[in-house]
């Protein structure tokens, strides 16, 4: 057996027995690399060399974790949920579940798509948003399967599909750059406006999942119980506190509180950079005077501990990734497929998004993916004679085909963070295996589909 394939395997079955993402990552890695014929102090060189790659990325999501925790001492965010709740009558009970839930659903929806854009914190606003809304979940009986189903499609198809935020790093600066270097040898020129297009009908998939998890799948009452937790109880009982800070702000405060939003979006889309956006918008908060100067170094380590976990995960994910790609594994998985494809430009299209998949589910991250597979992917899809646009569109599927739904991907782990702040929803069987099947499966179908057409 490919020793990717394996170590996937073996990363999948460890995660579903419920055994620590970290752990797991780091035996799958091991197990893979002494397949692939490499020795221990190999593996682990590789490892380690591959861990500095997560490290921004962790770093990222620390400094972020600072500034949402900052961002809520002011009371901002409870305010706009209270209002939220209160515009749309979300706590009338039971008489008015079905628009309550949907509502409520909504709000998760559209917070998510925000976060990948708008204002691109992407997972770090899930700690804060969620927790305070459980125990109405709790009243409306809702499977909280479906609100990780909304909050995983919100924060996953709009960088697959618009080009702002995250988007933009990913549809322009990754997946458009990759596939011109690619193909440049064989004349191959895609442009920016082309690959909006040519994801649409593979996110229009993720988007009939969605529909399915949110109206058929988890649509049925599911029992919760009120539980007095640690942290997640102490910030239910300080919202009322936090709605009326909110409320005795002065408005050059507001102002600063909209200067520090914009200038954290405006910095990360400028220099690429959300550590930096993710500084300059806390530094604002600290002069704002919604939390006193000296409170401004536990503020920040209480912003990094809340994804502390994520960092680690991702960190572990990429040196599992260096693992995997210093077996050479990768080339012998896609050569191996080519000699199974002959000639059948289908059979060609659909194992191309499976080996992507298995890619993905490994690395945790489809941005990471795509300079893994491009350089195979795109010259074997001309080579079968794809189009351009199908080009594109394979290679940004088979990416994005398995981020959700991967023990290791912040698009799982974000939802859990906020979801299991009572202790009451688990990682893998109630995110990743729910994700996975709303989403991936329908990326494979409407992704051939979008291949064999375009």
């Amino acid at each position: 057996m490919n020793a990717i394939v394996l170590a996937i395997l073996v990363m999948v079955a460890l995660s579903l027995a419920r055994v620590s993402v970290v752990f797991a990552l780091i035996v799958a890695a091991l197990v893979g690399g002494l397949v692939s014929g490499m020795s221990v102090s190999d593996v682990l060189v590789a490892f380690n060399d591959g861990l500095g790659n997560g490290a921004t990325i962790a770093l990222a999501y620390a400094t972020l974790g600072a500034f949402a925790v900052a961002l809520s001492r002011s009371g901002i965010t409870e305010l706009l949920s209270a209002k939220a709740i209160d515009r749309l009558q979300l706590d009338r009970g039971t008489p008015h579940r079905t628009r309550i839930y949907f509502a409520l659903l909504g709000i998760l929806l559209i917070a998510a798509i925000f976060s990948q854009n708008l204002i691109p914190v992407h997972i770090a606003f899930i700690p804060i948003l969620v927790p305070p809304l459980l125990k109405l979940m709790n009243h409306l009986h809702m499977d909280r399967r479906a609100a990780a189903c909304a909050i995983t499609f919100g924060i996953t198809a709009p960088y697959m599909l618009l080009p702002v935020g995250f988007g933009a790093i990913f549809l322009n600066d990754i997946l458009l750059s990759n596939v011109n270097d690619a193909g440049a040898a064989m004349g191959l020129n895609v442009t920016p406006d082309i690959v909006p297009l040519a994801m649409l009908l593979p996110i229009a998939g993720m988007a009939l999942g969605l529909v399915v998890a949110l109206t058929l799948s988890y649509r049925r009452r599911r029992d919760y119980e009120d539980r007095d937790l640690s942290h997640a109880d102490q910030r239910h009982a300080q919202v009322a506190a936090k709605v009326e800070t909110a409320k005795r702000l002065a408005p050059w405060q507001k102002a600063v509180l909209v200067i520090a939003i914009v200038g954290a979006l405006v910095t990360q889309l400028v220099f690429d950079s959300m550590v930096l956006g993710g500084i300059l918008g806390f530094a604002i908060l600290s002069v704002s005077g919604v939390f006193r100067w000296r409170e401004q170094d536990d503020i920040f380590t209480e912003g990094m501990r809340m994804l502390a976990l994520v960092g680690f995960i991702m960190i572990t994910a990429s040196g599992f990734a260096g693992v995997m790609q210093a077996t050479g594994e990768v080339e012998t998985l896609v050569q191996s497929s080519v000699e199974v494809i002959g000639d059948n430009r289908g059979l060609a299209a659909l194992i191309m998004l499976l080996v992507g998949l298995f890619i993905t589910m490994g690395i945790g991250s489809s941005f990471s993916t795509i300079p893994i597979i491009a350089s195979l992917y795109v010259p074997l899809a001309l080579s079968f004679g794809f189009s351009p646009m199908a080009t594109v569109a394979l290679v940004g599927t088979a990416a994005a085909l398995g981020d959700a739904g991967s023990p290791a991907s912040d698009s799982t782990l974000g939802p859990t963070a906020g979801l299991n702040a009572d202790g009451q929803h688990d990682h893998i069987w109630e995110t990743c295996v729910p994700t996975f099947l709303h989403y991936n499966l329908p990326l494979i179908a409407f992704g051939w589909v979008a291949a064999m057409i375009l």
